[in-house]
């Protein structure tokens, strides 16, 4: 039986999205995976398909369920709380550029469970190199294993506990935003949860993978910026 409900927002890039998969397939724990496809090409959901036996996770394609264009983080994430709540099951979010360890997921539900008030445990993520990178840059010099923390967590690889999704209805979230890491840490920390990140549970993270115009930012900030702001592209 699962032990939790892990989510996969996937837009493209499928060569990172399948390691991704078979990373969490991997795990040491029994899970639940379940790749909400938003919107990508006809030839990465076909090859989602092709795969979703062999490595092992469900497959729901957002196209059937709404025609708003991606990104549909809002729906994924409602749907998801919905699913969590009546399987009365933690829910993890790993992101489609993270590739887990096989003992990442024990890791996180073991601190949650002894954490009565566990609202949001994250795991820190690495280069290649197993150097802290982004969006943990700002814990790169901590010698702690563990950072209890009121600055917002990244969903990159985080577990919600079963106690904050019955605490806060994602109904809620904010129409005019894409994403919403930022809103929902603040929403833990207001409602009386404690969030903390896992240094001794690092993932490896390929920032942007799966939205490469993101990797603008680095090496063409005026474009990245003109995009976010005159396109209203990524709304946090």
């Amino acid at each position: 039986m699962a032990e939790v409900l892990v989510i996969t927002p996937v837009k493209n890039s499928i060569e990172t999205t399948l390691d991704t998969a078979r990373a969490i397939a991997a795990s040491d724990v029994s899970v639940r995976h379940v790749i909400f496809n938003d919107f990508s090409s006809a030839e990465t959901k076909l090859s989602l398909e092709e795969n979703k036996t062999a490595i092992g996770y469900e497959l729901i394609h957002v196209e059937d369920l709404t025609d708003h264009p991606s990104p549909n983080y809002k729906l994924v994430l409602q749907l998801a709380q919905k699913m969590a709540l009546e399987s009365k099951l933690p829910l993890l979010v790993v992101e489609s550029d993270v590739v887990l360890k096989p003992d990442t997921i024990s890791s996180l539900l073991s601190f949650q469970k002894k954490s009565k008030k566990s609202g949001l445990v994250g795991s820190v993520t690495v280069d290649e190199k197993g150097v802290v990178n982004f969006p943990y840059l700002k814990f790169k010099d901590s010698k702690e294993a563990v950072i209890r923390t009121q600055r917002s967590l990244s969903f990159c690889c985080t577990l919600f506990s079963p106690d904050f999704l019955q605490s806060f209805d994602f109904s809620g979230l904010d129409e005019a935003k894409d994403w919403y890491d930022t809103f929902i840490s603040k929403k833990s920390i207001e409602l009386g949860f404690e969030n903390a990140v896992l240094m001794n549970a690092p993932v490896w993270h390929r920032p942007h993978a799966s939205r490469p115009w993101k990797q603008l930012k680095y090496s063409n900030p005026l474009k990245y910026y003109f995009l976010k702001f005159w396109k209203g592209l990524d709304k946090i």
